[in-house]
C-alpha cells in the first residue's frame, strides 16, 4: 500500500494523484489523464516520488488503455535520471517487467504508435540511452553517394 503523503507529484502536491489515478480507474478522461500526465511526468522529462508510486496501478491499467501504457512507459524512459527515488524504483520492478511484455506485445500488432511503444520498450529492457536518442527519422539528412553517378577513374576500369 502506497502512503500517498509522502509521495509529492511534479508540482509538490500529494493529494491529486491518487485522486486521479482512481478516476481514470472508472473511466476513460481525457482531461484527468491530461492532468495525471503533467503531475508524474512534468514536460516529458521530469519525474517525481508520484510517478513511481503510480507506475504499477498504470501497468496494470496499461493492457486496456492506451494512454496508461504511454504514460507508464515515458515515466519507465526516465529511470535512469536524477530522480532521487532509487528506493521507490526498486518496489517497481515486477511492474517495470510486466510492461516489457506488454509493450512487447502490443508492437506484435504493428500500432500506429509504434515508434513511441518501441522507445518505451527499450527503457523497460533497461536500454535507457537508446530509448531517449532514438529519433523519429523525419527530421535527419543522410548523404549517399549514388553508386552509378560516381566519379571513375579510367584506372579502376567500368563501375
Amino acid at each position: 500500500m502506497v502512503n500517498w503523503t509522502q509521495m509529492r507529484d511534479c508540482y509538490g502536491d500529494v493529494e491529486r494523484v491518487p485522486e486521479l489515478l482512481e478516476w481514470v480507474e472508472l473511466e476513460e478522461d481525457a482531461q484527468a489523464w491530461d492532468e495525471l500526465g503533467y503531475r508524474l511526468c512534468l514536460e516529458h522529462d521530469l519525474v517525481s516520488p508520484a510517478s513511481f508510486a503510480a507506475l504499477p496501478r498504470l501497468v496494470r491499467l496499461a493492457s486496456r488503455s492506451a494512454r496508461a501504457r504511454g504514460l507508464a512507459g515515458a515515466i519507465t524512459q526516465r529511470v535512469a535520471g536524477q530522480h532521487g527515488c532509487d528506493d521507490l524504483l526498486a518496489d517497481c520492478a515486477e511492474a517495470i517487467v510486466e510492461l516489457s511484455e506488454l509493450l512487447d506485445q502490443h508492437l506484435r500488432s504493428q500500432p500506429a504508435d509504434y515508434l513511441a511503444t518501441f522507445r518505451h520498450l527499450l527503457a523497460a529492457e533497461e536500454q535507457y540511452h537508446w530509448s531517449t536518442v532514438l529519433g523519429d527519422f523525419t527530421d535527419d539528412f543522410y548523404q549517399l553517394a549514388c553508386p552509378r553517378h560516381r566519379p571513375v577513374d579510367v584506372r579502376d576500369g567500368p563501375p
